[in-house]
């Protein structure tokens, strides 16, 4: 555990430990600045070299700007390795350590630098690309500097920070800067927006994964990603709560080697000033829910479509964003009091977070060399499945969750739902099964994607 000894030199700052605000009593308090305290984190934020190996393909249209467009993904497919730089948080004694996933997420080879140049090889544990973080293990590791998590909902605006990273490359770095906001949930982390704290210390590129660390030591927050119209800070850092970094931690000791977040089976909207008097509130706020699965644990708790959930565990949510935080840091198994309104009225709900179920069974197949798109991989569509694909509620049918190198050129891709083949309504995998085994000469696929239908003809 990474304690500060000089609290009293940091300037008007007031945490959750501290009974009242200190100031520095001297000009020796104030020239030792955070000298002692980056002393003793320092050593706990690491430097993280991965490497992978892609197949990219050749085409001779590559960067053409009009035939690119129409022979994309066509040519010899080639491998090429491709490099990554960035920082990591060692949590634990025994190495582990938590950096983001578009560092380490894909990466076979990751070497693991500590303060003092020693290195350890890494495995991933546990990663998440839509919350971009990942866990990793530093194998034969023992007695390892670690900083401690702290509760980041109890972090306010104002708070002095620091980050500490790698940027660019250079070498460990550490910048100051103060907590400019929270609750961020408009910025575009993975492949997902996420939910962020956000600070003005400065975070270049190579600072992804290092640690955001409040005065005492502790980690409040993962580095991500800056807001930048020129590739350098300009002072908008984004930082993944610590609170979030908890349960990835929990979920990767547990075996877990995917994040499990809790689902809601519904879609909502945050209500802005206009449709707020329309649904009794007094001011712009909330999630109006305006669709609930039948599975949805938000329905068996006796929410309706048109009720307006405020707060989560008694913590305000306005986005779908804060909400989907709320249950993931709630942790699976566990009942969270969400209180709502309806006609005016403030009611409580108690709901639990649970995973999506996985029925009625996916029954995954994938084409064999007889089909007109082989190689790819089906499976029904469940409560699991729309939750995977972020898929609208109400779809049911086949969803494509590998198109396979013959579908990927055809235009297909991962989320596609196969609505009818050659006029044949699609309803299970055997039915999507039988129809590109009978396709003759020509083929004609009703594609879903999102909330467009396409169609896709091709001759065979």
């Amino acid at each position: 555990m990474i304690r500060s000894a000089l609290i009293a030199c940091v300037l008007a700052v007031a945490t959750p430990l501290m009974a009242e605000t200190k100031i520095p009593q001297s000009q020796a308090e104030i020239s030792l600045g955070f000298a002692p305290l980056v002393k003793e984190a320092a050593p706990a934020v690491v430097n993280i070299f991965a490497k992978q190996i892609v197949q990219v393909r050749q085409s001779p249209f590559t960067g053409d700007p009009f035939f690119d467009q129409f022979f994309r993904g066509f040519g010899n497919s080639q491998p090429r390795v491709e490099n990554s730089l960035g920082s990591g948080v060692i949590l634990s004694e025994d190495g582990i350590v938590v950096s983001n996933y578009h560092v380490v997420g894909m990466s076979t080879d990751i070497r693991v630098q500590l303060n003092d140049r020693t290195e350890y090889t890494a495995e991933v544990l546990l990663s998440d690309e839509e919350s971009d973080l990942a866990i990793l293990k530093l194998k034969d590791a023992e007695g390892l500097p670690f900083l401690t998590l702290r509760d980041s909902d109890n972090v306010d605006v104002g708070e002095l920070v620091m980050a500490i990273g790698n940027p660019f490359g250079v070498g460990q770095t550490v910048t100051s800067g103060i907590v400019s906001g929270l609750a961020r949930s408009g910025v575009a982390t993975g492949n997902a927006r996420g939910y962020f704290i956000q600070t003005d210390a400065a975070i270049n590129p190579g600072n992804s994964g290092g640690a955001l660390i409040d005065v005492n030591g502790d980690l409040i927050g993962i580095n991500t990603s800056i807001l930048t119209r020129s590739g350098g800070s300009n002072g908008i850092g984004f930082a993944i709560p610590a609170r979030l970094v908890a349960q990835f931690v929990e979920q990767a000791r547990s075996g877990f080697e995917s994040f499990q977040r809790p689902w809601a089976g519904m879609f909502g909207q945050p209500v802005d000033a206009d449709m707020a008097e329309g649904l009794g509130l007094r001011r712009a706020g909330g999630i109006v829910v305006s669709a609930l699965h039948d599975a949805s644990p938000f329905l068996a708790a006796g929410m309706e479509p048109g009720d307006v959930i405020v707060a989560l565990d008694g913590l305000p949510v306005n986005t779908p964003a804060e909400m989907i935080f709320r249950m993931s840091v709630a942790g699976l198994g566990s009942d969270v009091s969400v209180d709502m309104v309806r006609d005016g009225e403030v009611q409580t709900r108690v709901v639990n977070m649970a995973v999506a179920p996985d029925t009625p069974a996916r029954e995954t197949v994938e084409t064999g060399r007889r089909s007109a798109i082989p190689g790819m991989v089906m499976s029904n569509i469940n409560p699991a499945v729309l939750g995977e694909f972020g898929l609208p509620l109400n779809l049911e049918g086949v969803v494509v969750e590998t198109p396979g190198d013959v579908g990927a050129r055809l235009g297909l891709g991962p989320g596609d739902v196969l609505r009818e083949i050659d006029g044949t309504p699609i309803m299970t995998t055997k039915d999507a099964e039988k129809a590109l085994r009978d396709a003759r000469k020509r083929l004609t696929l009703e594609v879903q994607r999102g909330t467009q239908r396409v169609v896709m003809r091709f001759r065979l």
